[in-house]
């Protein structure tokens, strides 16, 4: 099978398009996946820089999202058959999704939903159950509830926008006033232009300095200091983003917030909730461009460069 190959950690040039042997089964509970579609995640960019190599052992195929049709299945697999479209996230340290065929173990696969394109599905999985432990697990948004999102144009901005929604919230974000009008197509209540206009400035005045209940922070920088400006009394902030510099928390003890640290998740029974929100077409995934995946190099340059002609909307898919 075609599949992928990282022989060395660096930047996009790592990526080698190889022929590799496709997997067996080898274990009664696991199934054979032929891979539709994958996607690009900011995951896949830190594991081939070598931010988890002592998670991984070179040569590494990466890749966190699969949606494709089952071929084989193992001896005691019961509830899945050949011919199942499937979507979910490939286990961490483990072979990823940036090949042809994908061995997994029943236990992680969710049904694929039908409304959606094999595309669009790729692009759900780890965004999905990632989404579901910010807002739902550890902000534990209510309905009524202000959030602001910073960061709404990427892949967890435009679907936390839309689950927000979904969950009876007014929702505040941060984009470039080029992507508003998509923006508030998704459920955006209110979108502040970052580059011109302080986001910290803007909450105050839009919520007569109450501030917002939760901040959901996909960008990083100083937010963990900042944030908490803009937060109201017993907020919460959730971050999926690194922390490379120390943070002062001074006005977080004040608003007597609390802070949620998250790793990318891998649920199925979190992707479980992102499904039937799509079903009910209440979500839709959001795709920024389609690349064959002999075209990878371009579609991790595309996620990675912070000088694009075209801002960045939604996911970026590799289709196979």
């Amino acid at each position: 099978m075609k599949a992928i190959v990282i022989k060395n950690y660096g930047g996009p040039e790592v990526l080698q398009l190889e022929k590799v042997p496709t997997p067996l089964i080898t274990d009664p509970s696991q199934v054979l996946v032929k891979v539709k579609a994958t996607s690009v995640n900011p995951l896949d960019y830190q594991v081939i820089r070598g931010d988890y190599e002592a998670f991984f052992d070179l040569p590494i195929i990466t890749g966190h999202d699969v949606s494709g049709e089952i071929i084989a299945v193992g001896d005691a697999v019961k509830n899945w058959q050949p011919g199942d479209k499937v979507y979910y996230s490939p286990r961490f340290g483990g072979t990823g999704s940036y090949a042809e065929y994908h061995l997994t173990d029943q236990s992680s696969l969710s049904r694929m939903p039908d409304n959606l394109s094999y595309e669009e599905a790729a692009s759900v999985p780890l965004i999905g159950g990632t989404v579901w432990e910010m807002l739902v697990v550890r902000a534990q948004l209510k309905k009524g509830e202000t959030i602001l999102i910073l960061g709404g144009a990427g892949g967890i901005g435009t679907l936390a926008i839309q689950v927000a929604k979904s969950l009876g919230a007014f929702v505040y974000t941060t984009g470039q006033s080029i992507l508003h009008e998509k923006l508030q197509n998704l459920g955006a209540d209110v979108v502040i232009d970052h580059h011109q206009k302080n986001y910290i400035q803007e909450i105050q005045a839009h919520t007569e300095g109450r501030g917002v209940d939760v901040i959901i922070d996909t960008i990083g920088g100083s937010t963990l200091s900042d944030g908490p400006l803009a937060l109201a009394g017993y907020g919460r902030i959730v971050t999926l983003v690194d922390i490379p510099q120390p943070q002062n928390l001074i006005h977080a003890w004040e608003k007597n917030a609390t802070y949620h640290f998250v790793f990318t998740r891998q649920s199925r029974d979190e992707l479980h909730h992102i499904t039937q929100l799509i079903e009910a077409g209440k979500v839709k995934p959001i795709i920024d461009t389609i690349y064959p995946i002999e075209d990878v190099k371009n579609a991790h340059q595309r996620l990675q460069d912070t000088k694009r002609e075209r801002p960045l909307f939604g996911k970026i898919v590799l289709s196979l």
